[in-house]
């Protein structure tokens, strides 16, 4: 299993781009440059180093625990493709808002198609560039995507995303990092 990477500096700015989702605040501006958010999808872009990410918060989030629903804290839940500069294919990252569970998978779910991602600490990604490649077009035929996965403290939870704007969406944020 080999992640590719996914640097530091992107992971943290998950905070910041929820800032941004949820009001456009100021410090979000600062950090980071909203240049779309018409749909379910918003992109935003980050100068240094060079990344653009088509992102989305979940529509509809369910927490059980013995099959039964409960109420968990979270932090940021949020899906991501993110481009670099020369990147034909995006990478495809979650956060759930809490640590995996040890040595376990988050499914990935579109219509009878489902991938597994790797996870490590609150962030979960395919294992290739490949996989990518057949999650980027499983999402741009899609209506919506399932991500379930099961914390460190025994929570599973299910997390729907629309996918209303995912192509347009990642086709702006190629464009916006190929300029």
């Amino acid at each position: 299993m080999v992640f590719h990477a996914r640097n530091q500096a992107g992971m943290a700015l998950g905070a910041v781009l929820v800032l941004a989702l949820a009001g456009g605040a100021a410090l979000a501006q600062e950090s980071t440059n909203r240049v779309a958010a018409d749909t379910a999808w918003s992109v935003f872009v980050e100068d240094d180093p060079k990344e653009c990410w088509a992102v989305s918060a979940p529509r509809e989030t369910v927490n059980t625990r013995g099959g039964e629903p409960v109420q968990v804290r979270r932090g940021d839940i949020l899906l991501f493709a993110t481009y670099r500069p020369g990147s034909e294919t995006p990478e495809i990252s979650f956060t759930g808002g809490y640590p995996f569970a040890p040595d376990s998978t988050v499914g990935l779910t579109v219509g009878d198609t489902e991938y597994q991602l790797f996870v490590n600490g609150e962030w979960a990604w395919s294992g290739a560039p490949e996989e990518d490649a057949r999650i980027l077009a499983t999402l741009r035929a899609g209506s919506e995507a399932v991500l379930s996965a099961r914390s460190a403290r025994g929570t599973d939870t299910r997390d729907t995303f629309s996918l209303f704007g995912f192509t347009a969406a990642t086709e702006e944020a190629q464009r916006q990092c190929a300029e």
